[in-house]
């Protein structure tokens, strides 16, 4: 439901002269006025203006708040043919009982678009998404039709029951701190390491805030709107909204978790090492087998299946079990001569298998598979190369 129809019509605008018409008119407008006041939506724009902290624009004024979402410094508003922009902050639509709420999605990038269609897909219709950058509004409305593009945020807000937030974590505060919901409204981001009280900002009487982090890798639009389907999808919030972001996760394919409090950080910190740790490791294993002669592809098909057998042992048997190699034999002269050639062919790599080493020592002597003696025999043969090359 929204809180203003079109414009008045001008004073002379022919035929709309007629005191009756424009009476009628004026009763509608004070029916439709009531009727959002007794809804409990405030319709008052000066104390709307006041409560954001900044004096009432007028249309086509710019908003000293702006900011941007995606790196680009545009300022148009973008609308629907025959919607008109208005001066004043007007309130939000309002789902029906029963119905998805009414969504807005600030930042088009890669998670904003994924779950964008992914809602989509899902019978959750998008209402709005926000974006600086114009070739990513263009990109998001082809792919979620009828969306209402906006350069900046704070109109969507003006529209929408539910606001995500999907921008890079530390954008999230200074977004949220520039925007002010309505009472009813409800705002989350997708940030796996920040908690709700990030969105404190852009709190007001009766609004709620929280998190919603799918645990997917988002390189790819399909595939990772493909992978949404048995996620796990880390929510956080009020028990309210958390049984909304709950169906919402459910709508997408996911499977909805809460996190202990203050775990975000560690959860984050082991998402970043099992998607961008485990590329960097790719990373290395794709170097050392162009010493080997293959190319990317060659060692992702070598080396590929021994991955998977690595992961399907760990899911079988357990972590420490599934360690396998040199380090659980305790074979010095092995190591030593790994060093020693990777710091002549690819001495880049020489950190992060070191850094490897140390930790499948650890594992190798927490269940029992090397005597100490044996584990600081293979830390020296960690360090002695890198001794002789020096």
């Amino acid at each position: 439901m929204k809180a203003w129809g079109p414009p008045e019509p001008p004073e002379d605008a022919g035929n709309e002269q007629d005191a009756e018409v424009r009476a009628g008119r004026a009763r509608e407008r004070e029916d439709r006025i009531r009727a959002l006041e007794t809804a409990g939506i405030d319709l008052d724009p000066a104390s709307i203006a006041k409560r954001r902290g900044r004096a009432h624009l007028e249309p086509g004024a710019g908003d000293p708040g702006d900011h941007d979402h995606d790196g680009n410094h545009e300022h148009e508003h973008e609308h629907e043919p025959g919607l008109a922009a208005h001066g004043h902050p007007h309130p939000h639509a309002h789902s029906t009982e029963g119905e998805p709420p009414v969504i807005g999605i600030v930042g088009a990038g890669a998670v904003g678009t994924a779950l964008g269609v992914a809602l989509e897909r899902a019978g959750w219709p998008i209402h709005a998404v926000a974006s600086r950058d114009q070739g990513r509004r263009d990109r998001f409305r082809s792919l979620v039709p009828g969306v209402r593009p906006f350069a900046d945020a704070t109109p969507l807000v003006e529209e929408v029951e539910l606001i995500i937030l999907a921008v890079p974590d530390d954008a999230i505060p200074g977004i949220a701190g520039a925007l002010h919901m309505y009472s009813g409204q409800a705002m989350v981001h997708t940030s796996g390491l920040l908690g709700a009280d990030a969105l404190a900002g852009a709190m007001a009487a009766g609004t709620q805030v929280g998190s919603f982090h799918p645990l997917v890798a988002f390189a790819d639009l399909e595939r990772a709107v493909a992978a949404l389907h048995g996620a796990t999808i880390a929510i956080e919030g009020d028990p309210q909204l958390l049984d909304l972001l709950a169906r919402m996760a459910e709508a997408v394919g996911g499977t909805p978790v809460r996190l202990a409090p203050g775990a975000k950080a560690a959860y984050h910190a082991a998402a970043v090492l099992a998607a961008g740790g485990f590329v960097a490791l790719l990373d290395a294993i794709v170097e050392l087998g162009r010493v080997a002669g293959l190319d990317e592809a060659g060692s992702l098909a070598v080396y590929g299946p021994l991955i998977e057998q690595t992961l399907g042992n760990a899911r079988a048997l357990g972590v420490a079990a599934a360690l396998t190699g040199p380090m659980t034999r305790g074979d010095r002269g092995t190591v030593a001569r790994h060093v020693a050639t990777l710091l002549d062919h690819a001495p880049a790599v020489v950190p992060l298998y070191r850094a490897a080493a140390e930790r499948e020592i650890e594992l190798a002597l927490g269940r029992g598979a090397l005597t100490p003696e044996a584990a600081e025999e293979l830390r020296s043969a960690l360090v002695e190369p890198l001794a002789t090359a020096t």
